[in-house]
């Protein structure tokens, strides 16, 4: 099993996971944001140089997590698809095919900004897609990274990273989790999404992850 650094969070149990996810064991759920399926493709349709092979390793990563963690439900805090050109043949192919070595789990999806444009996942991937905000005490999930009255809010949409700086002026820009009592966010899951540096209030906690590990930088 991965390492992970468990944190007290709102009165739950939180791990986070090196592979930019969150393990919340009193719900057996995976918790995952930005995944951005098919996003190489539509940028090919484009014309553009980008890797290949991106699907594959996302998906084969949220199996490693799958099988390291008891999970019963895995929980996408939007962005599934990255857009409608995402419904290549061969992506759709594969994520069936994934799919059907799951068939146990439960997926929830929360409609992100680009899952509105992609359109709901095929009705085979059996998800159960939902607007936000989704209730699950004590917090409110949700993509978009807006407080909620009554809940503190787990997000995604930023991909939030965090730059390090060195004493002879390196920089490192590394994805993070950033916890608050209001809006808490996770970085993004999916191979390539890039990251928005953040530059977060004293009251918000930073965690960094690289190299098979997450750490915290401040309390």
């Amino acid at each position: 099993m991965s390492r992970h650094l468990v944190v007290e969070h709102c009165g739950q149990t939180l791990w986070l996971l090196p592979d930019k996810a969150i393990y919340w064991p009193a719900r057996h759920t995976l918790l995952i944001a930005d995944v951005h399926i098919g996003k190489a493709a539509s940028y090919r349709a484009l014309h553009q140089p980008v890797p290949r092979g991106t699907t594959d390793t996302t998906l084969a990563r949220l199996d490693t997590l799958l099988a390291a963690y008891d999970c019963k439900q895995l929980v996408i805090l939007g962005d599934f698809l990255h857009a409608r050109t995402a419904r290549a043949p061969a992506t759709l192919a594969k994520l069936r095919e994934w799919r059907g070595q799951h068939d146990g789990l439960r997926i929830v999806l929360i409609r992100g900004n680009h899952d509105r444009h992609a359109g709901d996942p095929p009705a085979e991937l059996a998800m159960d897609v939902i607007d936000e905000p989704w209730l699950l005490a004590p917090f409110a999930l949700q993509h978009e990274p807006i407080a909620h009255p009554q809940h503190p809010v787990l997000a995604g949409h930023v991909h939030p990273v965090y730059l390090l700086r060195g004493r002879a002026r390196q920089r490192l820009r590394l994805p993070c989790f950033l916890l608050d009592t209001q809006v808490s966010l996770l970085p993004a899951f999916g191979e390539f999404t890039g990251g928005w540096t953040v530059s977060p209030g004293a009251g918000t906690r930073v965690f960094v992850t690289g190299d098979g590990d997450v750490w915290a930088l401040n309390g």
